[in-house]
């Protein structure tokens, strides 16, 4: 059975797109130098022509791991890269020691490659420029755009100022060259504690930009790290890291998500004056902004999704109810839906609100394509056809997927006891039930018409048996098989040939579009049904799926095979998507 779908959507519109055509129709980047590694400007020009028309960057920070907003900045910047013939660096933004590991390095790896991008020789680490960047900061010290500024944290903040009132100089702006020089030297040393000193960018206290107003560049932080171990005490800042990265990595279009807009002009003003002191050559790196991903019926904020897995409401990082990437690609989300999503969602400006049915919608067009189609009956009860010789057995024929008659067919076993659907069978049928009812037929999925007789109960009134009669000249395909008109379909799987299987049933994690909107605590609008696991009959070819691989149950949706739970001969299922958008009714 395929899923209903409806035209597909057009891709939306990518601003970035056409700046980077006009960028290239200009030739702007026509005359770089590549030495074929990151460095300043002498080691570039020491290099050919960039054979990279364009050059951008994925720079996750390894202190977590990655979401479905991530998947959009994944999609963009490899894409663009790949589409413009360019490169796409992937880069460890590992600033911060005391919150990264080399865990969610791995991890982040695995996935992007997951996704369906390669960076080739370009996998870099902001650690490894440290000895660069604190260059860099030698030499704004002694150009007079940098000091060291002793004032503690709550008195920087202080004199700060607000948006409407400028902030106050620091007692410590007018520090000479050399006595900056010398106590940028002692931290380094580790002569001090964290919070003694931190060195600030000498710009304009009194900026409209709060952002210019001599922000901190270096800090103190005896803290190890992952990459470099012991050897530094002191971090630059993201914001003083970051556009240094990128002009050593010749970085022509950093694309950030709107809450770095504000920080541009910073970027600018940094690189133009490395540029001064000789470090970077131009054209110098351009910083775009762009929306960030906002998905309804889920949270992608850090400390959220950490308090799901700490609190257990979730079963780990890569629970498949999680929007980790690593929980969607558990649950069945395919690479080719997230890159169909990218491009469907569209890159702009405007914050605005996505429908997760969205995102589900491209994977359900994904595996409608691709999956094979398979039978699961996953609230069995059993059917026996009371006039099917007892012992006897045949092969009824299906096809693997009904729109590609190229991936062939399978065979089903049919015998005199089958399992069904308990949703299949109504002792007292609601009006407009087709299905099976005491005096009514049906059609048992390629197999033959049958007409329900009776049932059988236990004690507490539950139906634990069906009965019916069958028609031989009923089989579908045959000659008599039209003079049978019927309005109900069943899918079955016989008893003799199944086997018992844990399939997990999973939907969203929360109830409501807007999860803890308001004060709400958000853990209040967890779906208490997001996750159900049931035993379920299925016909045999599913016994040797291997993990990670879908397929569509039919009439049930998407499944697959768990990848960390499936063993040889004992599959666990996973549902990825319905059939049809079950939340649009209750939501719109």
């Amino acid at each position: 059975m395929a899923a209903k779908d409806s035209a597909p959507a057009p891709p939306a519109s990518n601003f970035i797109r056409h700046i980077v055509e006009a960028d290239l129709a200009e030739g702007k980047y026509a005359a770089r130098h590549w030495s074929g590694q990151p460095g300043e400007a002498t080691q570039q020009a020491s290099g050919s022509i960039d054979p990279a028309r364009i050059r951008t960057r994925f720079p996750p920070e390894p202190n977590g791991y990655l979401h479905i907003g991530h998947a959009k900045s994944i999609c963009l910047n490899f894409g663009l890269a790949r589409e413009f013939g360019g490169a796409c660096h992937l880069r460890f933004d590992d600033t911060n020691p005391a919150r990264e590991e080399q865990q969610y390095v791995d991890s982040i790896i695995d996935v992007v490659h997951w996704l369906g991008f390669d960076w080739g020789p370009n996998l870099y680490f902001a650690s490894n420029y440290f000895d660069v960047m604190h260059r860099c900061a030698v030499a704004l010290i002694e150009r007079g755009h940098a000091y060291v500024d002793s004032q503690s944290a709550d008195e920087m903040r202080a004199t700060r100022g607000t948006l409407t009132e400028p902030g106050k100089d620091s007692p410590h702006r007018a520090r000479s060259v050399a006595e900056n020089l010398d106590l940028f030297g002692r931290m380094k040393g580790g002569e001090f504690p964290d919070g003694a000193h931190v060195l600030r960018a000498k710009i304009d206290m009194a900026s409209p930009n709060i952002n210019l107003r001599d922000p901190p560049i270096y800090r103190i932080r005896h803290a190890h790290h992952h990459n470099t171990g012991d050897a530094w005490c002191i971090y630059p800042m993201y914001t003083f890291a970051h556009p240094i990265e990128d002009a050593l990595e010749n970085i022509t279009h950093s694309l950030c998500t709107l809450e770095f807009e504000d920080q541009r002009p910073f970027y600018n003003w940094l690189l133009e004056r490395l540029h001064e002191a000789g470090f970077f050559a131009r054209p110098l790196p351009q910083q775009h902004e762009f929306s960030r991903l906002n998905l309804n019926y889920t949270v992608l904020s850090k400390r959220k999704l950490m308090q799901l897995v700490e609190e257990k409401h979730v079963d780990g990082w890569d629970d498949p109810r999680l929007p980790t990437l690593a929980g969607a690609r558990r649950r069945g989300f395919t690479p080719e839906a997230f890159r169909a999503f990218a491009e469907r969602i569209g890159v702009s400006r405007s914050d605005s609100w996505i429908d997760m049915g969205v995102l589900e919608d491209c994977v359900r067009n994904h595996l409608n394509e691709v999956a094979p189609r398979r039978i699961g009956v996953l609230d069995p009860v059993k059917l026996i056809i009371d006039n099917y010789p007892e012992g006897q057995t045949e092969k009824c024929v299906a096809p693997n997927h009904p729109q590609k008659p190229e991936l062939g067919t399978r065979e089903l076993l049919f015998a005199r006891e089958l399992w069904i659907e308990r949703e299949d069978f109504m002792a007292t049928p609601t009006k407009g039930y087709f299905r099976l009812y005491p005096g009514n037929r049906v059609r048992l999925r390629y197999g033959y018409v049958v007409e329900c007789t009776g049932f059988d109960q236990d004690e507490a009134g539950r139906v634990v048996a069906v009965h019916c009669n069958y028609f031989p000249d009923s089989h579908s395909g045959s000659a008599g098989a039209d003079q049978y008109k019927v309005k109900g379909n069943v899918h079955w799987v016989a008893v003799q040939a199944a086997f018992e299987c844990e399939v997990r049933l999973y939907d969203r994690l929360f109830g409501v579009p807007n999860p803890g909107a308001g004060d709400r605590d958000f853990l209040l609008d967890i779906n208490p049904d997001s996750k159900r696991v049931v035993r379920a009959q299925l016909e045999p070819a599913l016994r040797q799926a291997e993990p990670g691989s879908s397929c569509q149950f039919e009439r049930h949706g998407y499944f697959v095979a768990d990848r960390v739970d499936s063993k040889p001969d004992a599959p666990v299922f996973n549902r990825t998507v319905t059939l049809r958008d079950s939340w649009a009714k209750v939501t719109r």
